[in-house]
Parts: structure tokens; sequence; C-alpha cells
């Protein structure tokens, strides 16, 4: 079986469990609330994650898709769930790190109404480029000169305002000095087809969602945001590598529980989902995927926050940069 092959079937083995419809959570079952849609990644790894829970407790596990806001209303709706471990939020670790600083306003208080349980899975971004790029563009510093050259010609998708992807675009531009135009999508796979058909002429998305395209030669892709090379991608330079220190940006995905919950309640959860995230079938199929399975104890996830929220809130503002 082919790597693209395996990573295939990984993809439909997640995506099938993206049928289940959303529903209120009957008693004895684990509630799963979800920041993206059907078919997005913190969906996949939310169904993926709902059924190595299963497997390791016997307890049933329902996905509650949550989409919008920037993540807002999944946190809202887990703001108003019961705090006794029956509710939990599986979203982009942004919610906690990156939007306070980014959007003015906000409905919630993240380190009020969010507590860390457990990191999930981590992946690293890459910027690709199509075919409305020409095909002697084949490194970071050519596109970055064809750009100055051809400023209108300059856009640039992500999955979203104020995701990583986007972020990390803002960053790589400032820093190189050339102006661009930020298109937002609503999620990965229309950005996809739009540089696949020639409308913009670059994205960055998390590596997993471009390996397939790569290797067919739909794409090129010129740059990782990992501290070295990926593992997924041996053969795509990292930024660090082509002299962008700075670009290091990990997208993960961590289970939040309510503010209110009682810290054993978190603290038993934790192990609980410790254990399913080890599990080799689940582990597998989020290395098929590009994802890398991580977890952890509440305080090391809660010690990450932080860490990043020191990262990018000095950045943002020293930037100006800013969703609202």
């Amino acid at each position: 079986m082919t790597a693209i092959t395996s990573r295939r079937h990984a993809l439909a083995a997640l995506a099938a469990l993206c049928t289940a419809p959303a529903q209120a959570a009957p008693e004895g079952v684990l509630r799963l609330l979800c920041s993206g849609p059907a078919g997005s990644i913190p969906d996949l790894v939310a169904r993926a994650l709902g059924e190595s829970l299963t497997a390791v407790t016997g307890r049933p596990a329902i996905v509650d898709n949550r989409p919008g806001a920037a993540g807002q209303l999944s946190v809202n709706a887990l703001k108003t769930a019961p705090a006794d471990g029956s509710s939990l939020l599986v979203a982009q670790g942004a919610i906690a790190t990156v939007y306070p600083a980014l959007y003015t306003h906000l409905s919630y208080d993240p380190e009020a109404d969010l507590q860390p349980v457990s990191l999930s899975s981590e992946m690293a971004l890459a910027l690709a480029i199509g075919p409305a790029v020409p095909a002697d563009v084949q490194t970071l510093a050519d596109f970055l000169a064809w750009l100055r050259r051809h400023p209108a010609a300059a856009n640039v998708g992500s999955p979203g305002t104020g995701t990583l992807p986007h972020l990390l675009e803002a960053l790589l531009f400032s820093e190189a000095g050339v102006a661009w135009q930020h298109v937002a999508y609503s999620g990965g796979p229309p950005a996809v087809n739009d540089l696949l058909g020639g409308q913009i002429a670059a994205l960055v998305l998390p590596e997993g969602l471009l390996r397939q395209h790569l290797a067919a030669g739909r794409v090129r892709v010129l740059a990782t945001s990992g501290p070295a090379r990926s593992a997924y991608l041996p053969d795509v330079p990292s930024f660090v590598e082509q002299g962008h220190p700075r670009l290091i940006v990990k997208e993960w995905f961590a289970v939040f529980a309510p503010g209110a919950a009682p810290q054993a309640t978190v603290a038993r959860l934790s192990i609980t989902l410790q254990d399913a995230l080890r599990r080799p079938p689940l582990v597998g199929l989020f290395a098929q995927a590009g994802m890398t399975a991580a977890s952890c104890s509440p305080a090391v996830l809660a010690a990450r926050i932080a860490a990043e929220q020191r990262y990018w809130q000095p950045l943002l503002k020293a930037r100006g940069i800013h969703a609202d």
C-alpha cells in the first residue's frame, strides 16, 4: 500500500465517523463539543477520539458540532453544559492562546470558562502554491520575489480569518515586506479547490491536507512551519531553514472541560483521555492523516497555553494584527 493510498484509507475511516448527526447526549453518554463543522480537522479529531474513548471506557460518545464565530459558539455551549465531565470540548488551541489577543470582544474568558484537560494532536502548517504561479517559481525566495513583481496576483488563502494559517501568512509577508491580499475560506477544502483552479496564488494549511496534491504534482509546497523538516514532508524545507527563524507555528488541538468542573473530575478525565490517545489505531489514523497524536496532563497543557499567550499577544499587538 502506498503512502497516499494509506492516507486515503485513513481519511476515509475518519470521514466515515462524520455521518453521525449532532444530538443531545443521553444519560451516560459522553458529549464531545467540537469547534469545527463536519469534515473539518477538529471534527475528525473529535470523532476519532470519541471512538477511542468508547474502546477504553465502554461509554458511548457523540460529537456535537458547534462551528462558527472563531470557536465562540462551541465555547458558549461548553459554558452552559453540566460541569460533571459529561460534556467536553475538542478545539484548536488558538481559542485559548491567540483569539483573546486577536479579537477585541470575545463571548468567553479563556481562564474562567476553559479548563485544560489534555492535548490531543498537533501538526505543522505548510505554504503551497498552485497553477496561478509560474512553474519556474520553486522556492520560498522565488515566490516572495514573484509577489513583489506581481502584487495584483498576491491572493493568498487560508481556512478562515484569525486561524493560525492566516496569522502565519500575516507574519511571513510582514517580515518579508510583501503586500498581499488575504482570502478567507470556510475551512480547508474550498481553499484547496480554488488553489487547484488557479483562483488564488497560494495558501497555508495543515500539511496533512496538502500531501496528496503534492504527490500528484498539482501543488508546490514551499515551506513547513515546524522547527525542522516535517517527517510527513521530508523533502520540503522549513521556514527556519530558509531564513525565517520566527516562523515556528504548530497547529494543535486539545480537550477542555467546563470552567466549573471539579479538579478531581478533570484529573480523572485527563488520565482516561491519555489512555485513549495512546491507542495504536488512533495513533495510526492520525499519522496517516498528517497529524501526530499527543497527550498530557492538565498542568502541562495549562503551561503550554500560558507560554503561547506570552508569545502571541505581544507579537500580534506589535504587528497591528487583529480580526475585528
